[in-house]
C-alpha cells in the first residue's frame, strides 16, 4: 500500500505541516493545500489515491470540496477532519461523500489504520470488478467493462456510466434484492428524495431496454429495492 497518494486539505499551516510530514514518515505521497480552493485546483491537476478534507476551511469547506470532487470521481475515498462533534454535521459529512469521518483532536494512529483499510478495501473491489464484468441476462450479454448491453443477432446497446453501474449491480444481485440504499449511495454518492428519483428514471431507461426478452424482469420491491428476475 506505499506510496499511495493523498491529498491534504487542512487551513491550519502548523497541524498540517505536522500531519503531512507524519503521513509521508509512513511511506504516503502527500499533497498539501491550505484551503478547500487551492485542494480543488490540486484535485484537478493530479492523480490521487484518497483524500483528506478539513470541513472548516476558508473560500471553500471541506463538504462543498467533497461535492465538487464527487461530481467528477464518485469513487475516490474522502476521510473528513472536523472539530465538530454534531450528529448532523456526521450526517452531512456522509452524505457529502464520506467514507469515514475523524473528530479532532484524533490518534494519528487510528487515521493510518483508517487509511489503510479504505485502500485495501478499494483495491478489493477494483480487483473484484477487474474479475467479474461479463453478465448474461437472459437473451442478453453485459460486458460491464466496454458499457455493452447485446442481444443475441442484435446491434450492441452502449449504456451510460450510471446505467452500466446500475444494471451490473442488479445482475450481480440477480433473482435477488438489490437494496434501494445501496445503488444510491454507491453510485448516486447520496440518498435523498431527489437521487431516489433519478434511480427510478434509469430503472426506467433499463426495463425499456430489457422488455424485448420476455423472460427478464426488473421488480420494485416496495420500500425496499428492486429484484432482477430471469423467468
Amino acid at each position: 500500500m506505499g506510496n499511495a497518494r493523498i491529498l491534504l486539505v487542512e487551513d491550519d499551516p502548523n497541524f498540517g505541516k505536522v500531519l503531512k510530514d507524519y503521513l509521508m514518515l509512513n511511506d504516503y505521497d502527500v499533497t498539501h493545500a491550505k484551503d478547500g480552493l487551492e485542494g480543488l485546483i490540486m484535485f484537478k491537476n493530479h492523480e490521487f489515491d484518497l483524500c483528506i478534507f478539513d470541513v472548516m476551511m476558508p473560500r471553500k469547506d471541506g463538504f462543498s470540496l467533497a461535492k465538487d470532487v464527487r461530481s467528477s470521481n464518485s469513487e475516490i475515498p474522502i476521510i473528513f477532519l472536523t472539530a465538530k462533534t454534531m450528529k448532523e454535521d456526521v450526517l452531512r459529512g456522509y452524505q457529502a461523500g464520506a467514507d469515514d469521518y475523524l473528530n479532532k483532536p484524533f490518534d494519528s494512529e487510528v487515521l493510518l489504520y483508517k487509511i489503510k483499510v479504505i485502500l485495501q478495501r478499494k483495491e478489493n473491489e477494483k480487483a473484484l470488478e477487474d474479475e467479474v464484468f461479463e453478465f448474461k441476462i437472459g437473451k442478453f450479454h453485459l460486458n460491464s467493462k466496454l458499457r455493452h448491453l447485446t442481444l443475441e443477432g442484435k446491434e450492441s446497446i452502449k449504456l451510460s456510466p450510471k446505467e452500466n453501474k446500475l444494471l451490473k449491480m442488479l445482475a450481480v444481485h440477480k433473482n435477488d434484492l438489490m437494496p434501494r440504499e445501496l445503488a444510491l449511495t454507491k453510485i448516486w454518492r447520496d440518498d435523498n428524495y431527489f437521487t431516489s428519483r433519478s434511480m427510478d428514471v434509469y430503472i426506467a431507461k433499463l426495463r425499456k431496454y430489457l422488455r424485448v426478452d420476455d423472460s427478464v424482469e426488473i421488480l420494485n420491491i416496495h420500500g425496499e429495492g428492486f429484484r432482477l428476475i430471469e423467468n
